[in-house]
């Protein structure tokens, strides 16, 4: 039985409705809110795209990807057949100016339909070269003057670097509100992600010590199993440092390292994350190689299957300079932060899929402790796990039974799969709702987009003046080059990868 009040009557545009994207995630997330009656009572979902799809043709499309790609993969029930009496599809050239008319005209034929007048969506689920143009021609319609109702949806990547992106943020200043902007992140949308903000405020148990005080060192991995997917021509422009490190990685950084917000309000929380933001240290061009590592996989085996090098992926240069791993030490100077490291590290065709967060307390005193108490001591660590396992782990000293004083590190779980009965939302399932209602806490801002810019482009552009000699330098199936684990160890550190969580039944 529904308990919440849904979102006002929406009209969503998908531009690429025929596309990858809307077919594995944005219809799965619309279906699935749906059936947890989180979509407006009156809404309409238009695909645009080239295919000469029938409505039809194409609801059959759709609902071939729920099945296989939705986390409710059964058969859909009767609920299918009233969803889908919502979902329609416009074939047109989105390059063609008058071609912008007919969307015009659907918004007031919904408009009348419904009785009012509904929050009208635009979703770039487009290549991100064409969404410049695409905006540019949504603008000058007259519904795109209402900054209460009419928002655009752009996902990453925002810019190739730091004078694209403030390029396109101008384009789209131009001709919408900035409240009117959904930069997406689909990173934000997850449980764990979100979590980290209730952990962090709603605990009197972390807060006084989520310090420099306290803390010794921060680390971010975001690991993945699968090499670039065929995808070789869109990563021969991005590379891991701009795929992962800009815009996911220093979106989870900020979350770790942000100030209390004085409220929930989406720029409250904003503003928070674009202090972290300025306040990284800008790394010079000249000392790049002491805070920032590349690597790129070769073929080899991975899972007992034999895979490619990057060099030899499709759409890949024989000679390609492009990383497909990278590791950079980060340093915050602020009062909370200043002189605590943020190490993070992400690539492709790593050991094993994961993100985790990694909050390293400084090693309490032993000295008070026998010789046999010590020899097992480790200090007490925070480990905030977002994928594959969704859980957070506090790891903390305990006496071990039996007569003598020995002490073994222990960790104590909390696991959504085994605190919740209820299947956990996709990502795309809170985002898509947010825009529904409004709600952009969880987007960046033009400001937060060209922050981050600030932060990488000194590391790219090194790269980029300096083409690695050493490329490939790492196995598939591995943890990266040795030159990631070198640039953690000289502080004494390592990586932290974690056991498999044990479920009950």
């Amino acid at each position: 039985m529904q308990n919440h009040k849904r979102p006002p009557a929406s009209l969503l545009f998908i531009f690429g409705g025929s596309g990858d994207l809307n077919h594995r995630k944005l219809s799965p997330a619309l279906y699935n809110l749906f059936i947890d009656a989180w979509m407006p009572e009156k809404f309409s979902i238009v695909g645009i795209g080239r295919r000469p799809y029938t409505d039809e043709d194409y609801r059959t499309h759709l609902l071939n990807g729920i099945l296989k790609f939705s986390r409710r993969k059964e058969e859909p029930n009767g609920q299918w057949a009233e969803f889908s009496k919502n979902v329609s599809y416009l074939q047109m050239d989105a390059s063609q100016d008058e071609e912008y008319q007919k969307i015009a005209e659907i918004v007031k034929q919904k408009e009348q339909e419904f009785g009012e007048h509904p929050n009208v969506i635009f979703y770039m689920a487009v290549a991100p070269q064409l969404v410049p143009e695409i905006a540019s021609k949504l603008g000058p319609l007259n519904i795109c003057a209402d900054t209460k109702c009419t928002r655009i949806v752009v996902e990453k990547p925002f810019g190739h670097d730091l004078e694209s992106a403030h390029e396109l943020n101008r384009l789209l200043a131009s001709m919408f509100d900035e409240k009117q902007i959904y930069r997406i992140d689909h990173y934000l949308g997850k449980e764990t992600v979100q979590n980290i903000l209730a952990l962090r405020f709603a605990n009197a148990l972390f807060e006084p010590i989520w310090n420099r005080n306290y803390i010794d060192h921060v680390q971010i991995t975001a690991a993945e199993t699968v090499g670039v997917e065929g995808r070789g021509d869109y990563y021969e422009k991005a590379g891991a440092l701009r795929d992962m490190v800009q815009n996911h990685i220093l979106q989870l950084m900020c979350m770790i390292a942000m100030e209390a917000p004085v409220s929930f309000e989406a720029d409250e929380i904003r503003n928070k994350k674009v202090d972290v933001l300025n306040a990284i240290r800008k790394i010079g061009k000249d000392e790049v190689h002491a805070y920032a590592v590349r690597g790129q996989y070769s073929e080899g085996w991975m899972k007992g299957e034999k895979v490619p090098g990057y060099r030899q992926e499709k759409n890949v240069a024989p000679d390609s300079p492009i990383d497909t791993f990278a590791a950079v030490k980060f340093y915050i100077d602020n009062w909370r932060w200043q002189n605590v490291p943020f190490y993070v590290r992400t690539g492709k065709h790593l050991h094993e899929k994961s993100t985790i967060i990694t909050i390293e307390f400084k090693p309490a005193p032993n000295y008070a402790f026998p010789v046999e108490a010590a020899e097992t001591w480790r200090p007490n660590r925070l480990t905030i796990s977002i994928q594959p396992e969704m859980d957070i782990r506090l790891r903390f000293q305990a006496k071990r039974l039996g007569q003598s004083m020995t002490l073994n590190p222990v960790d104590m779980i909390f696991s959504y799969k085994d605190t919740y009965n209820e299947q956990e939302p996709e990502a795309y399932e809170t985002l898509l709702l947010d825009v529904m209602e409004g709600n952009a806490t969880l987007f960046m801002r033009s400001d937060q987009v060209e922050a981050a810019w600030k932060v990488i482009q000194p590391i790219q552009e090194a790269w980029d003046a300096r083409p690695p000699v050493d490329f490939p330098n790492y196995a598939p199936d591995s943890w990266g080059p040795e030159d990631a684990e070198a640039l953690i160890a000289r502080d004494g550190h390592n990586w932290v990868t974690l056991p498999p969580v044990a479920h009950k039944d």
